[in-house]
């Protein structure tokens, strides 16, 4: 008997869930792995953004000076608001220029892509089922998951091209030889022999603020979006349940709609304020790198 063989139908089912379209075919799930590529995650994350920069491209030509329509309203809220944030955070006016619309880029991209969390877990399966392609066990989107920020990668580059952001506008406003000046001169301050001695400990305690900012601006946004998952397929797991018109299965079925309507309404508020959190946290991180220790 194989070990495989003792994992119960709903472990298996959760596994199943959380194993991804990649390269190596059938895999058990993994957070990171750095020889694969997760097809589903690039797919659903570049499909989203296309999509956000399509809908806010037809708004926007939509516009009008006179009375604006729900859409125009809603999104000059949003502008307005991220405007705001960003002219109390970012003190330059050139670096303002490019980062407040890639902080409203990041703010709705985000939202986007958490937003295919309140699609049903079983939609796609049964879709690719339905089609087909996915009948026989391995078969081509057999595993697919098509909410890419529960896969830490995304997140994670995500991140790290705001680590990248960071230090070019660190290098940019302070200029290069002060900036690294400063990764070697604070966070504690000293003059002459002391401050040689003192050298190696102030880069090295730079060095882990710049990975722990980075590290865990994705791991908030992955946590919270991958406990988000597993909560849906739990709840999916009761309307699983519900196979006769028995009273334990109709009892089950209400609670499974029940639950899922309660959880969905309250991921909505995860999904913006998550969002939100990782602008913020954005524009934070910049606007810090453009000041003096």
């Amino acid at each position: 008997m194989t070990a495989q063989s003792n994992i119960s139908p709903q472990s298996e089912y959760i596994q199943h869930h959380l194993v991804h379209f990649n390269n190596l075919g059938e895999k058990q799930p993994n957070i990171v792995q750095f020889d694969t590529i997760n097809y589903d995650s690039i797919f659903w994350s570049l499909f989203m953004g296309l999509l956000a920069i399509f809908l806010l491209w037809r708004i926007s030509r939509k516009a009008t000076s006179g009375v604006p329509n729900r859409l125009q309203s809603g999104l000059e809220i949003i502008v307005e608001l991220i405007d705001t944030q960003a002219k109390s955070i970012i003190p330059n006016k050139d670096t303002l220029n490019f980062i407040s619309p890639l902080a409203l880029t990041i703010f709705i991209w985000v939202i986007f892509m958490n937003s295919l969390d309140l699609l049903p877990v079983d939609l796609f399966p049964s879709i690719v089922k339905l089609l087909g392609i996915g009948n026989k066990h391995g078969d081509l989107l057999y595993y697919h998951r098509i909410l890419p920020t529960a896969d830490l990668n995304v997140p994670l580059g995500m991140s790290l091209s705001v680590l990248l952001l960071v230090i070019y506008y660190g290098i940019k406003e302070k200029t290069f030889s002060i900036f690294i000046k400063n990764l070697f001169s604070s966070p504690f301050h000293a003059k002459g022999l002391m401050l040689l001695l003192l050298a190696p400990i102030n880069f090295s305690l730079n060095v882990v603020e710049y990975l722990a900012k980075s590290i865990s601006l994705s791991m908030r946004l992955f946590g919270n979006m991958f406990a988000g998952e597993l909560i849906f397929m739990l709840i999916a797991l009761l309307g699983g349940s519900c196979n006769d018109f028995s009273l334990l299965s109709v009892g089950l079925g209400f609670v499974h709609i029940l639950a899922g309507t309660i959880w969905s309404i309250f991921h909505i508020l995860i999904i913006i304020l998550q969002a939100f959190i990782f602008m913020m946290l954005t524009l934070v991180y910049i606007g810090e790198s453009q000041q003096g220790h």
